[in-house]
């Protein structure tokens, strides 16, 4: 999966979530969406390796489910970073819920993507 094709999905991601949890997911526009994606992509890329590193002995100790918390983490960082009056979420519980719906589409549409670059 390309890099835009995932910005495209994590956009998607927070739009429909936020129709289906609104009281949980707060999305202004679309166009917060697809800035909320650019600035996790930006976290994912450059702070979530550094925290991953930090907290491995945590994470083999919990079979690797602390790192939904470190996702949680990065997507708060977004909200507050974007700025919660415009994009956030109504706890940290609900920020780990949608880090892992966000785990779950992404593996999905990579599956669905090796699948058909296999095809060829």
């Amino acid at each position: 999966m390309t890099y835009l094709q995932r910005v495209v999905a994590n956009t998607l991601i927070f739009i429909s979530l936020s129709v289906i949890f609104p009281a949980h997911v707060f999305v202004a526009n679309i166009w917060v969406a697809i800035l909320a994606s650019f600035i996790l992509s930006i976290l994912n890329t450059l702070v979530k390796p550094i925290l991953t590193i930090l907290s491995l002995p945590l994470n083999l100790l919990t079979f690797g489910l602390f790192s939904f918390v470190i996702s949680a983490g990065m997507l708060q960082m977004t909200s507050s970073i974007v700025g919660s009056y415009r994009f956030g979420f109504a706890s940290f519980g609900t920020a780990i819920l949608v880090a892992i719906v966000m785990a779950i589409v992404n593996v999905i549409v990579s599956e669905h993507y090796l699948d058909k670059y296999n095809e060829r």
